[in-house]
Formats: C-alpha cells, structure tokens, sequence
C-alpha cells in the first residue's frame, strides 16, 4: 500500500489527470454493470483505484513505444520465393480451365484434376509436419438454381490445417479460390486460364502454407483454396458455414484474389502497393446505432485491416497496404464475404490496378486487345511481395495473443476522461490502449496499460476512438477490439 500511495503521489502531480478521476474511475470498474471483469473479479474500491494509478503511470511512460520485428516471422518472410510462386501458377493454368463444370473433363484436365493436384501440394507440405497439418476436401452437391448454376455440381474445396497450441481453438483462415471461367461462367469446356484469378492467390496460399508449416503458431492456421467462387462463393460460403456450426473462434480472413499483375489497364506499372478491403458494418449490426456512437469505421474487419496495415510496414516495408474502406469492389465480390456473412472478421487483398480484359473473358485478340487472363500479364516479383505480406500477417496473428472477447467504455456520468475496461486474453503479459481522432484513419498513439484490465485515460471518449489490444511477452501485439458503451 505504500507503493500503491506513492504512486497516487506521483500520479496527481501530472496536469494531464483531473482532479477525482481515478476515485471516479475505480466507482465505474467496480459497479455493478461492469462487476467480475477486474484483475480480480470484484476488486475493492481502493484496489481498483491503485491499479488504474499504476496502469496510467505506466502507460505515461511507455507510450508509443515502437514495435520491433520478431526474428522467426522475418524468417518466414523472407522464405517465400517467386519461382516457387511462378511454378505454382504454371500448373494451375496448364489444366486448361478450373471451371466449377469441367469436373468430367478427361484426365489431366479440369477443375477436379487441379483440385487433386492442390490437394497433393499440401499433402506434401504437410508430411513434415509430424502431424500438425491435416488436409482436406470440404465437399457437397450445389443443386442447379435457374441462373448461374444450370445443373446439380459437386462444390470441392481443398482445405489444409496447421494446429495450434493454444487452448481455445483460436484460428486464423488464409483463403483463394482455385477455380476459373471465361466469359460464360458455366463453360466448363473451353479454355479458361485464370493466371492471375485466381491462380495468384492459390499459388499464395500453397506457397504461405510452404513457408509456415515449420512454425508452432499458438493459434490455428486455416489454408483454404475454394471451389465455385464465380458462380456464387459457394465454396467458401459452405465452409465458413460449417465453421460457424462447429463454433469456431475464426478471428480473421485474409482473402486473396487477384493479387498477381502490377500492371494495371492504365499502363504504367505500380507495384508498391496492394489495396486491402474490409467491410464497415458486421453482420446483424445496428446502423442506428453505429451512426448514434460512430464506430462505422471499428468493425471488426476493419481493426484487422489495420492491423494487417501495420504489421505489413514493419516485414515488408517496400509493400504499403492500402485501405480501402469499402467490403470489395463495385460489381464485384469475394470470399471473404462468406466469412463476414458468417460473423468472423475478413479481409480482401486485391493488386493496386485491375485489367478487365484479362477477367472473365475468353482468350482472344478483338480490336487489336488481348483478352484472357494469361499468364504473360503476371508479375511474379510483385506477387512474391504480396505473399509476404500475408505471411508475416498471418504469423503475426497466429504467433501473438488474441483480440479481447469483449472490451467497454464507461457512460455511467458525463466526465472529460475515458474508462475503459475488457475481458483478459489468455497468453497476454500487459494490454495497450490505441486511440486516434474521430477524423484518422489509423491509430495514432499508444498508453501502455500494464497487467490490469481497467484503466481511465484523460482523454473525451466523445472526441477520441480507442482500440484496446494484447501484447505478449515477446512484444507481439494482436488486433484491437472497439469498446462498446456500457452504463
């Protein structure tokens, strides 16, 4: 107790802290409301108050304090290889066409035969692994609809887990789909080549399964290559279903398409940047009231998206990601919308330009243009960065602590400070609370809260946005959660 009065000594001769605000703070974390989510359940009054003391003073001190590269992700990193990328992408358009309807093609062609091919590839990755990579085919019959589905078709996705060790069954998903099409998207006789989509994502998945199967992430790792994403994302829609009934703790999607040319229908060539898309409002949200508190931009895609965001600068510092604050883009759509459907956070990387004679067309020359999607158009430097990019993404997620289950701000009274409070994240050794105006996009500073789960910050909640995220002991920070209003 006397440290603990030291501290309060020390702490109200900062002119950052009102008079009355840690008092106020230890009433709110200790009511009623909020009761159980303290460092010790029902902490006392004077204990809660000493530890919001000792969590401001030790979040003064260590503000913005930068983060540092975790050798064994740079490693991985550095591990991924255009070549390996280029090959991958050779033979996924050597099969002619992936359609969803070429599942009878003869041997060696098809969409069942690349399946059978993928399936192989991380079977192999997977043989070193001593048994923590399983692979699968996630499989079911799509009855004919009408419209893009002319006839019953079997949906067969190939699916490679890397198990974690951390209790919970914490997972993470990195997801393509392997199928392709032409112009008519239920040919599945003609050829239909999909160099760049989706054979980029793919040959990025297979490759980041490559280069992590030596790893021993805590969190599971999810290497999904779908099935039937051009008629309708049925593959992909099938299995984040089937995760969501099987309760899974998905706390992200990183979806990949279209992630292979730098050079986009404008000409130059840009391959300093990938766009990154996330969605504002999660499934069954209330646009009221996000518009009444402002959080439109803190969906849980979009706290990944800024993670991703950040954790892409400090591996792969000649890549920026680049936020798109929309879910995909107009007339098109992705996987990783089967994920949010289901509630999990998701992202889409997609390349800086597209060129739309080269989607969704049958190869030809027209009007002196090339059509198809080719593999002659791939930049296979640029689709290296990208698979960086995902795989220190992805080893970040994996290796570091998860989101907070739940995390609040205190509307109790009207004050100029915050109070905020969250549930403890299992594998965390302190807590920080991000924050930025109303007005950024990203996270502007850091308060190092320590160990506790409460702590009251002189900042307007009514001027400021807060992140609240989990930091290991090896530094590894994971990915914000919003703190929803709690009276």
């Amino acid at each position: 107790m006397r440290a603990c009065a030291a501290g309060f000594i020390a702490l109200t001769t900062l002119p950052f802290i009102a008079p009355g605000a840690i008092a106020r703070a230890a009433d709110r974390l200790t009511g009623p409301a909020i009761d159980g989510y303290g460092p010790a359940g029902r902490a006392s009054r004077a204990g809660m108050a000493c530890a919001i003391a000792a969590a401001l003073l030790h979040g003064a001190a260590r503000a913005q304090t930068p983060r540092q590269p975790d050798p064994a992700i740079a490693q991985a990193v550095s591990q991924v290889s255009p070549d390996r990328l280029r090959a991958t992408d050779e033979r996924l358009v050597a099969f002619g066409t992936r359609n969803t309807f070429s599942e009878t093609s003869p041997a060696g062609r098809g969409v069942f035969a690349a399946r059978d091919w993928i399936a192989g590839q991380f079977r192999a990755i997977a043989a070193g692994t001593g048994g923590r990579m399983t692979v699968a085919l996630d499989e079911y019959v799509q009855h004919a609809d009408g419209k893009r589905v002319p006839r019953d078709v079997k949906i067969s996705s190939v699916v490679a887990t890397l198990r974690g060790d951390e209790p919970g069954g914490r997972t993470y998903v990195m997801s393509s789909h392997y199928d392709s099409r032409n112009t008519d998207d239920a040919d599945g006789t003609r050829d239909a080549p999909g160099a760049d989509d989706n054979g980029s994502g793919t040959a990025a998945v297979l490759e980041a399964a490559r280069v992590l199967a030596g790893t021993h992430p805590h969190a599971t790792i999810v290497f999904a290559t779908y099935d039937a994403e051009e008629q309708g994302l049925f593959g992909s829609a099938h299995h984040a279903a089937a995760l969501r009934a099987a309760g899974a703790d998905v706390q992200g999607d990183l979806n990949n398409d279209i992630i292979g040319a730098s050079a986009g229908d404008r000409g130059p060539t840009d391959a300093g940047f990938v766009r990154i898309f996330s969605e504002a409002l999660p499934a069954g949200a209330d646009p009221h009231r996000i518009n009444r508190l402002g959080s439109e931009n803190d969906s849980p895609s979009r706290e990944l998206a800024r993670f991703a965001h950040d954790v892409g600068r400090l591996y792969v510092p000649g890549l920026d990601g680049r936020l798109v604050y929309r879910a995909d883009r107009f007339l098109r759509g992705g996987d990783q919308e089967s994920f949010t459907a289901a509630g999990f956070p998701a992202i889409r990387f997609v390349e800086p330009v597209e060129t739309f004679a080269h989607q969704h067309q049958d190869v030809r020359v027209e009007g002196g243009v090339q059509y198809g999607d080719l593999e002659r158009f791939m930049d296979f430097a640029y689709l290296a960065q990208v698979t960086r990019y995902n795989v220190a993404v992805l080893a970040a997620l994996a290796q570091g602590p998860g989101r907070p289950a739940r995390a609040w701000v205190s509307t109790k009274e009207l004050t100029n400070d915050t109070t905020l409070g969250w549930t403890p994240v299992a594998g965390a050794a302190r807590y920080e609370v991000a924050r930025r105006r109303t007005t950024d996009a990203l996270w502007t500073d850091t308060t190092d809260a320590g160990q506790a789960t409460g702590v009251t910050l002189p900042y307007s909640k009514d001027d400021w946005i807060f992140g609240v995220r989990a930091v290991d002991s090896q530094g590894r920070a994971g990915v914000a959660a919003y703190p929803a209003p709690q009276r």
